[in-house]
């Protein structure tokens, strides 16, 4: 399982040890507005925690707890995930997930993450494009992919709820 090293942040895969701090991040109601909608309780953050660590083993690729490297403070998490969702049209291509504590916006340190993780999966898994999704009023993820070279190509919905489809060319 793979570490990445950046300026300001440590990401490593999403452990059982991390269970506590993602808590504290998905049962936060303003991380998790865009997500989900409402808060996590501790047993949906504790599936989550195993999801993410059964990922990592079974496609060497997954979530990452993000660290200050400064204290350790979770920032959020960051991935290069397969989900397989259930959504027209389908990925077909990895798929880049992130969230970052409110705490903690407004300092770059999303795209140093994201930076990160894509050139991970550029390199690694030799993707030569990757997608997301973001709520249509999650004006700083949308911000944020854009700058990490995201454009838009569909709009549709996902467990009820709108979603637009972005990608990325590897550069």
């Amino acid at each position: 399982m793979t570490t990445l090293i950046t300026e300001r942040l440590t990401l490593t895969p999403v452990q059982a040890g991390d269970y506590r701090d993602l808590c504290s991040l998905f049962g936060d109601a303003a991380f998790t507005r865009h997500i989900f909608g409402r808060a996590l309780g501790p047993e949906e953050v504790w599936f989550r925690t195993l999801r993410d660590i059964g990922h990592w083993g079974a496609l060497g690729h997954g979530n990452w707890a993000a660290r200050l490297k400064d204290g350790g403070d979770l920032v959020g998490t960051f991935g290069v995930l397969d989900y397989r969702r259930e959504m027209t049209p389908a990925f077909d291509a990895p798929e880049l997930g992130w969230g970052l504590a409110p705490r903690h916006q407004g300092k770059g340190l999303a795209f140093e993450a994201l930076s990160a993780a894509l050139a991970w999966c550029d390199d690694a898994l030799n993707a030569r494009r990757t997608v997301c999704m973001i709520s249509p009023d999650n004006a700083p993820s949308h911000a944020l992919a854009l700058r990490a070279g995201y454009v838009a190509y569909a709009e549709t919905t996902y467990k009820d709820g709108p979603v637009v489809l972005l990608e990325r060319i590897a550069r």
